[in-house]
């Protein structure tokens, strides 16, 4: 279960450790971290709207969110085609089981967002001291490393 103080603390740490970088690897750091950093308020959103699963595909869980997913069709499929009760027992239970996700988003996609960083620090500190190099462009448009 997720500690909403001892994520904030590892998050807290990691900016840290993001700050002490040199100037191009927290740059680096920061520009991969943009691509890959997830919105709380979007999963939580798309647990609400969609209690299917759909917030497991946005933070890349897919075999989380296929199960999720194939419970809640087959729930409908239950009711559509007469399994009254247990098309009920199957959406109820899914959506019972997501609340923990609904209510912890916030932590949830934290703590998400604290392992992207933490690879991040680990891939800049694999690389040589300069850390690796930073995407840019040149004055006629081509991209340039460095």
């Amino acid at each position: 279960m997720l500690n909403k103080d001892a994520v904030d603390r590892e998050e807290e740490e990691l900016r840290e450790a993001v700050n002490r970088l040199p100037d191009n690897q927290r740059k680096w750091v920061y520009m991969e971290a943009e691509k890959a950093i997830k919105d709380p308020d979007t999963y939580a959103v798309l647990n609400y709207l969609f209690l299917a699963g759909l917030h497991h595909f946005y933070l890349g869980r897919w075999g989380r969110g296929l199960v999720n997913l194939t419970v809640f069709l087959a729930g409908l499929l239950c009711l559509i085609l007469g399994g009254v009760l247990i098309g009920i027992l199957l959406i109820v239970g899914i959506t019972v089981v997501e609340l923990y996700a609904l209510f912890r988003s916030q932590t949830i996609v934290q703590q998400f967002n604290n392992d992207i960083m933490r690879e991040l620090l680990q891939t800049v500190s694999a690389k040589s001291p300069d850390g690796p190099p930073v995407s840019g462009s040149n004055a006629d448009g081509r991209e340039t490393r460095g």
